[in-house]
């Protein structure tokens, strides 16, 4: 039915793997963003059949369900009626065999996100392989394979070039951030969604979810009924369930409410006389002990560490916005960092380019492996004061896949000169437009349109 090893393995003389040494021309051949950890390929063409489907001893529903939508993201509501008795059998694909080392699906901070995957399999040609010790490397697995397969036009099929591929992938850093912020304008739950979906493209593994700000207050709260009284509308609000939901289908949530700090802080300078710096450390050293009381994780934005970083509880992550060398000094002082300068990762900034965005390097001037471990990671934020529904999609996209590929791709796979990649973002945004995604062209700033007629490939 299928080819032999051997056979295959005579047509696809070619296998190039990727290393420092690496030619531009031939880093252009692979369209994978973010840039996997190693890759090597060949030159065979290879087509997913018909009933292409999932092949795995796990029982997930995560996995079927993830197996699923990307089977849909890749068909993109093309019709395929190709004449598969045609093709050479040893050429087809008939599904992807997955396999999960561990059942346990408890998702925490650190949990392992590697994968490998084989198209195709060299032990059953018919299939693609793909192996993981978590089901949620096997979701950046599928990630991957989906940037694979192409639909032929000609031929109306589903195509995998450059076979045999071999990719074995895991992430720089653990903590790959996007912050969205509902509290300058609303964002309809099925907008939020959206932007989850996306971010699942670009291997991005944390929703900021900054809820609520002083301009208003659109979430439920059932202990105190009053507070979405401050939302803008009736309509702009979040229930208890909406919460929930969107809880549910992240790898992380984190939720900000300065809303509670200015209370608070109103309450203790009437009743200890504070000023508001007292008031402000008062209030943030309390609830850094409510929290790690419940078992949080803690994460502090950086005036907390400028002002009064030795009071700190040693388990404060950090959360660097304000410029550069931050990360440095807290990391020295021994406690974890996110990088988010402003000045580099900020989308709301529209004249900071994408190539800003991909040389932001979250370790510059930290040598010592101690305290580069203590950087977790980074993240980009959409800050909500000029994006709404309307607008958000081609603000965060292209330029958060730049900061992507930084957070995810090994330092030395990184491109010293961002030009180099600008062929391979340029199709990682037709990727993310071809999957109903509004992302803005490479050239100009950020969300700019289009400057005239043209391919989606050289804008």
């Amino acid at each position: 039915m299928v080819a032999s090893k051997a056979l295959f393995y005579a047509v696809a003389v070619v296998a190039v793997v990727l290393g420092d040494a690496l030619a531009a021309s031939e880093i252009s051949q692979v369209k994978i963003w973010p840039m996997p950890a190693s890759v090597s390929y060949g030159d065979a063409r290879l087509y997913l059949t018909s009933d292409f489907g999932l092949s795995s001893d796990s029982e997930s529903q995560i996995l079927k369900d993830a197996f699923n939508r990307m089977l849909a993201v890749i068909k993109q509501d093309h019709v395929i009626d190709a004449d598969f008795s045609a093709f050479n059998r040893s050429s087809l694909l008939q599904g992807l065999h997955i396999v999960v080392s561990s059942p346990d699906e408890q998702l925490q901070y650190g949990t392992d996100e590697s994968y490998k995957l084989m198209v195709p399999s060299p032990e059953k040609p018919g299939y693609a392989h793909l192996e993981a010790k978590t089901v949620y490397g096997a979701l950046h697995g599928l990630q991957t394979f989906s940037q694979l397969c192409y639909f032929s036009i000609g031929r109306r099929v589903l195509e995998v070039n450059m076979s045999p591929w071999t990719i074995i992938d895991q992430p720089r850093f653990p903590f790959r951030g996007l912050l969205i912020d509902t509290s300058r304008h609303y964002l309809p739950m099925a907008v939020i969604k959206k932007v989850i979906d996306s971010m699942s493209y670009a291997k991005l593994n944390v929703l900021h979810w900054h809820i609520v700000d002083t301009q208003s207050f659109p979430l439920e709260i059932p202990s105190y009924p009053k507070l979405w009284d401050g939302a803008y509308s009736l309509s702009e609000r979040y229930s208890a369930a909406d919460a929930a939901e969107v809880s549910a289908l992240l790898t992380t949530a984190t939720a900000e409410n300065h809303f509670f700090w200015l209370c608070f802080s109103c309450e203790q300078l009437k009743r200890h006389r504070m000023n508001e710096s007292q008031a402000y450390q008062y209030f943030v050293l309390r609830a850094q002990k409510i929290a790690l009381s419940h078992g949080y994780e803690i994460v502090n934005w950086e005036e907390t560490f400028n002002d009064f970083g030795s009071k700190l509880s040693r388990k404060t992550v950090v959360h660097n916005w304000l410029g550069g060398g931050v990360a440095q000094r807290v990391v020295e002082s021994g406690l974890r960092c996110i990088v988010s300068n402003q000045d580099k990762w900020y989308l709301d900034h529209l004249d900071t380019p994408w190539e800003e965005f991909y040389q932001n390097e979250p370790l510059t001037n930290i040598t010592n492996p101690k305290q580069q471990k203590l950087v977790i990671g980074g993240e980009v934020c959409m800050w909500g004061e000029t994006v709404d529904g309307s607008d958000i999609e081609q603000t965060i996209w292209p330029r958060a896949a730049a900061a992507a590929e930084r957070l995810w791709t090994p330092y030395d796979k990184l491109a010293k000169n961002p030009r180099e990649v600008t062929g391979r973002l340029a199709n990682f945004r037709c990727l993310l437009n071809e999957r109903g995604v509004a992302a803005a062209p490479l050239a100009g700033n950020g969300r700019d349109a289009p400057f005239g007629p043209g391919s989606c490939y050289k804008q």
